[in-house]
């Protein structure tokens, strides 16, 4: 979704468009950046993202009757069901119904969960939601994860449900998971949900405990360049998915429940045992979590600027080892280190989507510059090169 005035003017728009009437509240939930830690999520092992300052708008209206209709700006053709008929359509028939509004559909059936368990599953009102975001769609910005905070968010309130951040993060990855199809971990839903301003979350995505960590990016004088490629990418179809059983079976192979269980110390028995691609996606994902460990540890003992090598070896890590970069990813991480940057990386599932570097804040326009020109070089198309700035999580605007 994009755009064209401001998110909630556009979703304001689009619902009295659709209604006639101004709605009651106006919810958002932020896109995110993965500073570091990919694909390590659904491995129950570490990440450290931060919400960016893109935001997905919920314009919600509660309505006479126990329906709820989605419209956005991406597709503004309404999608109505009745509230009592998510639970037959997730997820067994979840393909009738166009993708986009499996997310915030999804969300909705997710919480009906938490209504029934506080004995309020058949007083749920019907709501109309309008949803318009500035998170580009398909970045590795995590859009949707934006939607469903949103979401979340607007419903928790409307109906009473009185849940915690962490359940309503919870609540979007099982829509992800199985009302969409997407095989992700919670990383990017946590993230919408617990961001902080000029702040990381280090998250343990098996007991869900959740640091803020401050990034200190502004004090030390440096921005969060974001190579958007314009490749665009499907997490649910099937690289993602793949990537996903070889972890699997790894973790089986060493006779471990994840791979998050797995240290350094232990490639070399894995080598002994793996074919050559699954150990070199367990490689990826063990060496990661320390990455991840080793970046809060030197965020917080140095500052930023002593990250950048980290970031660098995540990347080589995902090409290599994982194998989810693509040539621009490469060209935009290459071309933004020899420009200056202290450090870039690709962020996200793969496939495509953005890379982000590490940029005094004196020359970003300059590694933008040097991207941009090294992508018209290659015959690429071009890039949306921008910065992003670490920002609050979902909550209600007015």
């Amino acid at each position: 979704m994009t755009a064209t005035a401001s998110p909630q003017t556009d979703a304001r728009d689009l619902f009295t468009e659709l209604t006639g009437s101004a709605p009651a509240g106006f919810w958002s939930a932020p896109g995110r950046v993965n500073l570091i830690g990919e694909h390590t999520d659904y491995n129950d092992g570490f990440v450290f993202p931060f919400a960016i300052d893109g935001r997905t708008v919920a314009a919600v209206g509660v309505r006479d009757d126990a329906r709820i209709r989605v419209v956005s700006t991406f597709d503004p053709v309404p999608v109505e069901v009745p509230v009592a008929d998510l639970d037959a359509l997730f997820p067994d028939r979840r393909d009738e119904i166009v993708e986009w509004a499996r997310y915030p559909l999804g969300v909705a059936w997710a919480l009906q969960d938490a209504a029934r368990a506080a004995g309020r599953a058949d007083a749920l009102p019907g709501v109309d939601i309008a949803l318009a975001s500035d998170v580009p769609v398909g970045a590795g910005l995590s859009s949707s994860a934006a939607i469903e905070g949103a979401t979340a968010t607007a419903l928790n309130e409307i109906w009473g449900l009185g849940l915690s951040p962490v359940a309503l993060a919870q609540a979007g990855r099982r829509a992800e998971n199985d009302a969409v199809g997407a095989p992700t971990g919670i990383m990017d839903q946590m993230a919408s949900m617990l961001g902080r301003a000029d702040a990381g979350i280090f998250l343990d995505c098996r007991s869900l405990d959740a640091a803020v960590v401050a990034l200190g990016f502004a004090d030390a004088g440096l921005e969060v360049l974001v190579v958007d490629t314009r490749v665009s990418h499907a997490h649910s179809t099937g690289g993602y998915g793949e990537r996903r059983a070889a972890c699997e079976r790894g973790a089986r192979i060493m006779g471990v429940p994840a791979l998050r269980d797995l240290t350094p110390a232990d490639l070399d028995r894995a080598r002994e045992l793996m074919d050559d691609v699954t150990f070199r996606r367990v490689r990826h994902v063990v060496t990661e979590d320390q990455r991840v460990l080793d970046a809060v540890r030197l965020l917080r003992a140095e500052g930023p600027r002593s990250i950048g090598g980290l970031l660098d070896a995540s990347h080589a890590s995902m090409r290599d080892d994982f194998e989810i970069s693509t040539p621009e990813l490469d060209l935009a991480v290459d071309t933004a280190r020899a420009a200056g940057a202290v450090g870039a990386r690709m962020t996200g599932g793969g496939f495509g989507g953005s890379a982000i570097a590490l940029v005094d804040h004196a020359r970003v326009a300059e590694v933008a510059a040097a991207v941009e020109a090294a992508f018209a070089a290659a015959g690429f198309g071009a890039p949306h090169v921008f910065t992003v700035h670490p920002s609050d999580g979902a909550h209600r605007d007015r």
